[in-house]
């Protein structure tokens, strides 16, 4: 079982993910996580997928891409620090990223082929991990992060994500 991270192995920015992540084996979780998107998503209409909530703000669609688009670069620097890297690692700006993204021309199936693909090498990366490779610790935006902090900020990450499609645009 993978032990939850101390507050030294993480930029103070990513506390109130890994506060979101439950007891539990990591590996489970981020299963049931990615079962409960599924769920979500796959019953949501054309109509639903493309609703924002607000002027400026994300839809459904761009919020599942932004999700996967994360996790893709949280498990690249999660192998990169596993392995012993230690080359400094960049930050990135999630809003450039959105800016002219392709999700809303594709189909919610089409997204959540991309988010299980993803999903399934990062919990098939973290099964194959020794006990010693998630206590390594390189930079990422400047700051110390450990192999295991980011597999916990994956599962937070997207917990946040998920509570503000329920809040905000499935509970209205």
């Amino acid at each position: 079982m993978l032990e939850r991270p101390q507050a030294s192995e993480y930029n103070e920015f990513f506390t109130r993910y890994i506060g979101l992540v439950p007891e539990g084996n990591l590996i489970a979780l981020l299963e049931e996580q990615q079962a409960e998107t599924n769920r979500i998503y796959s019953a949501l209409s054309a109509e639903q997928a493309d609703y924002r909530y607000g002027e400026g703000k994300w839809s459904l669609k761009e919020v599942l891409g932004h999700v996967t688009d994360t996790e893709r670069i949280m498990s690249y620097r999660l192998l990169r620090i596993a392995r012993g890297d230690q080359t400094p690692l960049p930050g990135f700006d999630q809003d450039a990223y959105m800016e002219g993204n392709p999700f809303s021309g594709l189909t919610v199936a089409e997204l959540l082929e991309n988010y299980n693909a993803v999903r399934q090498a990062t919990i098939v990366l973290l099964k194959q991990l020794s006990a010693e490779a998630f206590t390594r610790s390189g930079f990422a935006n400047q700051s110390p992060l450990t192999a295991r902090a980011i597999a916990y900020i994956l599962y937070g990450h997207e917990r946040n994500h998920l509570s503000i499609v329920q809040e905000r645009y499935l509970d209205n």
